[in-house]
């Protein structure tokens, strides 16, 4: 990869987490860059359509032009199409939160949701985030479909959450987190409480069209614990499977969610 791609890269994901923006100097300091070589590809992005310019602080933010990208793409893949109206059932039916994240290489990213009826507190993360594979219910739904060695590999790439990040009873340690994961194989679906954020709990199943086929991506529920307790999780979990195998016998249409079986790539 080239240094100004790789930079502008840089920039952009920098940008991504702040919806306020960042003046010139905070980003040329954040990701170690030179002030004039960081003011040339800001210039280049933004006349690209990728970063603006807020004129009244000089503060530069991202546009909506990589997210519609990203947007345009899951719309052609026909994605959407297939999972929104399973997801807004299963939201309908448990009246929680219901997610879908899809596999991308080594990354797990939530890309459709649909919310329950229910009034009052909601827990919703920003769609078009990596999930934290090692302290969310969908990270380890997914992490559950691997070798413990492959599931350490890419834990270890991204780090571990901590209590201080996320929730009190979030793994930090590898024994801690294989507990999960042996604990989601021997049920079928993924469960935390109190793990991702104090106070939450959230089940997972994996999408996949047989226990030989990588995971596709994952459904998901997530809700205040003092609703979704141990005893509703596992209520629920049998609807999530369900709902995870009808979405991958539904799913063959669909490029983005062609996947070989185990071993085959």
């Amino acid at each position: 990869m080239s240094t100004a791609l790789d930079r502008g890269l840089q920039i952009l994901e920098l940008l991504g987490h702040g919806a306020n923006g960042m003046p010139l100097a905070s980003i040329a300091d954040a990701l170690e860059l030179p002030r004039s070589a960081c003011h040339r590809l800001l210039d280049d992005l933004v006349a690209r359509g990728y970063v603006r310019q807020v004129r009244e602080r000089g503060d530069y933010v991202m546009t909506t032009k990589l997210p519609a990208l990203g947007l345009s793409f899951l719309s052609s893949s026909g994605l959407v199409d297939i999972a929104q109206p399973m997801i807004e059932t299963l939201a309908e039916r448990s009246g929680e939160l219901a997610r879908l994240s899809i596999v991308d290489q080594d990354r797990l990213t939530w890309v459709a949701k649909a919310e329950g009826n229910r009034k009052g507190f909601r827990y919703d993360p920003d769609m078009g985030m990596n999930a934290r594979l090692s302290c969310t219910s969908s990270g380890h739904a997914w992490l559950m479909t691997l070798s413990d060695e492959h599931a350490m590999a890419l834990v270890s790439k991204q780090g571990f959450g901590t209590p201080e990040e996320y929730g009190p009873k979030a793994p930090v340690t590898v024994k801690a987190l294989l507990g999960f994961l042996h604990a989601a194989r021997v049920r079928g679906y993924a469960m935390i409480d109190e793990v991702f954020a104090p106070g939450m709990s959230a089940v997972a199943a994996p999408v996949r069209r047989s226990p030989q086929h990588a995971a596709l991506g994952v459904i998901s529920l997530a809700g205040p614990r003092s609703r979704l307790g141990l005893q509703r999780m596992n209520a629920l979990g049998p609807v999530l499977l369900e709902t995870a195998r009808e979405l991958a016998t539904m799913s063959s249409s669909s490029g983005l969610f062609s996947r070989p079986p185990l071993g085959k790539a």
